[in-house]
């Protein structure tokens, strides 16, 4: 008896997996044509993705490459009306980030055009171009973040400072970028009379990156707060 039923139990098991196969062969059956308009479509768009990047992408970067070199020549040299505008034979930054946005070297532009308007002043065009720089490297990163706060700073929006400050500083934690702008977020504090705040930096400095150059005369900016915040 014992056997009928296990017999019967793996027979019912048959049945179901079989009932299970059969709704799903109905369904495919039934849904043919979208099932092959959706599958098609995919693969329409992941060799449109791989064809774009390979025929378009990869020889824009390389020509990026190419015209970027000069620009960045003439921001070494200080030279900033020819980095933004380019001279007689090779573009400028405006132009590289204009033509090859959507490379790595055209991204690369935007962060050196917004550190060439930073040092000409224009502040707020500074700001937009070191918005739109997509940096995740150690220090560009973070320097571009920086860079965004000194803006801000100069524009008399302390508050957008010191948030840009603390952004450059946790963008990647090392003892250069991290130790500078939090250094500079402390400044920042001072000034908007955030003195609490301002002993908050100075200590995280002192106590994580105390290898830094910032670290060497911390105690004194440390002290002054606590004095300030006695009174």
């Amino acid at each position: 008896m014992a056997k009928n039923k296990e017999v019967s139990k793996g027979d019912k098991s048959i049945i179901a997996v079989e009932e299970a196969l059969s709704k799903t062969e109905r369904f495919f059956e039934k849904n043919q044509k979208i099932i092959l308009i959706v599958v098609s479509s995919i693969v329409i768009v992941v060799l449109a993705y791989f064809g774009y990047k390979k025929l378009y992408i990869e020889p824009k970067e390389k020509e990026a490459q190419e015209q970027i070199w000069y620009a960045q020549r003439y921001f070494e040299q200080d030279s900033l009306d020819k980095a933004i505008n380019g001279d007689k034979n090779n573009p400028g930054f405006i132009s590289i980030v204009d033509d090859y946005g959507m490379t790595k070297s055209g991204n690369l532009a935007k962060y050196y055009l917004g550190m060439c308007y930073l040092k000409k002043g224009n502040f707020q065009d500074a700001i937009d171009q070191l918005k739109s720089f997509d940096g995740e490297s150690e220090i560009v990163g973070p320097m571009a973040k920086g860079a965004i706060g000194d803006a801000y700073m100069e524009l008399g929006q302390t508050d957008k400072a010191v948030d840009y400050y603390l952004k450059a500083a946790n963008t990647k934690d090392n003892d250069f970028t991290s130790s500078m702008f939090l250094f500079k977020a402390g400044f920042a504090y001072e000034d908007l009379g955030k003195f609490d705040k301002a002993l908050e930096v100075y200590q995280k400095i002192k106590k994580e990156h105390f290898k830094s150059y910032e670290a060497r005369d911390i105690d004194k900016y440390i002290s002054r707060v606590q004095n300030m915040i006695s009174k």
